[in-house]
């Protein structure tokens, strides 16, 4: 946990906002929020921007948030793309983490770091107050609050969808116009639906996507090639893992930002990744999303592959009884609780000896384990033979076992039939 002692807190009025820490992305809701900030509090605002791989120039944000008042000093745009992939990412693929089965968490592993270093960023310049743009109904509010009360138990909170009365498009808009806030074009029509990216995912949900009956256009699709559309050759790849992480494409060492990034061009290029989803959200409603997570699915399968090898059955199948709580403790924003840092432990003791290479065939949307070799195998070929195996395995050995196992079900047996 961060101490959070260094965050100055405002003097005289108890209720009074100096300097806020606003996670600013430069786009419509978020300038809105800047000025609004300003207005409403009367304070200073401070802009964090984080790149975090979403593939979108960052500099205009330092100039929107110059145009609006904000002094350079308190510009913050960082790249947080190795630290995302080497400290979020890859625990999260260590412990094979889906929500409700399908879903790789690709915006739910991001908040955790927003906030991390919005606190950082509050210390640094002695804010007394954070600010996102997540709306009410949403799983983010959540997510990035439970961060910032972990990590500065006594840090203030501003959540603009929650107070203000700009509760349409056309209100935001207009409010921009009134204060000389520039709006992109697409903006002043009704956005067809909302995305959020970064270098394991987009997303998209709303408008154009509520409707679960409906298919999802092909224009929603950004991160991935139609995979009707994909080569009609299968492509053969190879990743190598140390300590559970990988480490190697087509056995060229990378960072593990410039690994995931290298799987992405692969994934795109072959149409994997693209999943349509109802879920239960945190605050109890069910939404329908398109998430396309390219380099993740691929290397989500080739984890999985090389735990096969190297995974003693019984880690291996508590490791798959755990994954649901984890995966859901990341979903609903607790990536800073006892308890998943409690299952984070056991899943890192888990892969010391996950270590070795998966290959694998990309084929039009499809991503297939087709070889897998270790140095801590566990796999004994002499042993699952069905050719002589010279004596490694006693096959009269399996009767006393079962029996055992049976007996519990004869005696069941015997008394009700």
């Amino acid at each position: 946990m961060t101490d959070s002692s260094n965050i100055n807190r405002p003097a005289g009025d108890a209720g009074k906002i100096n300097k806020v820490v606003l996670a600013y992305s430069g786009g419509l809701d978020t300038s809105v929020i800047l000025k609004w900030l300003q207005q409403t509090y009367n304070c200073e605002v401070v802009t964090f921007t984080a790149d975090l791989g979403q593939g979108e120039e960052l500099e205009p944000a330092r100039r929107k948030a110059l145009d609006a008042g904000v002094k350079p000093e308190h510009i913050f745009i960082d790249d947080l793309r190795e630290e995302f992939v080497a400290d979020y990412v890859f625990p999260m693929m260590r412990g094979n983490a889906l929500y409700e089965g399908l879903y790789l968490l690709g915006t739910s592993i991001a908040r955790p770091l927003i906030a991390k270093r919005q606190i950082e960023i509050a210390r640094q310049v002695g804010a007394d107050a954070v600010s996102h743009g997540a709306t009410g109904k949403g799983n983010d509010q959540v997510r990035f609050e439970l961060g910032y009360y972990a990590l500065a138990p006594d840090i203030k909170v501003i959540a603009p969808w929650r107070e203000w009365d700009l509760t349409s498009r056309s209100k935001l808009i207009e409010f921009a116009e009134q204060h000389q806030i520039q709006v992109a074009k697409d903006k002043r029509g009704e956005a067809p639906f909302s995305t959020d990216a970064n270098l394991l995912h987009t997303s998209s949900e709303g408008k154009v996507l509520e409707d679960p009956w409906e298919e999802v256009p092909d224009y929603v699709y950004s991160r991935t090639d139609n995979p009707e559309d994909a080569p009609d050759e299968p492509e053969f790849i190879t990743i190598d893992f140390e300590c559970g992480d990988g480490v190697a494409v087509n056995g060229v060492a990378l960072s593990p930002a410039a690994l995931l990034t290298k799987l992405n061009e692969l994934g795109k290029r072959h149409g994997i990744g693209r999943l349509d989803l109802v879920e239960n959200r945190f605050v109890g409603m069910k939404s329908r999303g398109m998430y396309e997570t390219p380099g993740g699915t691929i290397y989500h399968l080739a984890h999985r592959g090389i735990e096969q090898l190297t995974l003693d059955r019984g880690a291996a199948h508590l490791k798959d009884e755990l994954a649901p709580r984890y995966a859901e403790l990341i979903y609903n924003g607790f990536w800073f609780s006892p308890e998943r840092e409690m299952l984070q432990a056991a899943i890192d003791y888990s892969q010391e000896k996950v270590a070795g290479t998966v290959r694998l065939k990309l084929y039009k949307g499809g991503v297939y384990i087709v070889g897998r070799k270790s140095p801590n195998s566990l796999y004994s070929e002499k042993v699952v033979t069905f050719e002589d195996d010279q004596g490694a395995y006693d096959q009269r050995d399996a009767a006393g076992f079962i029996k055992l196992n049976a007996l519990r079900l004869r005696l069941l047996g015997r008394r009700d039939r």
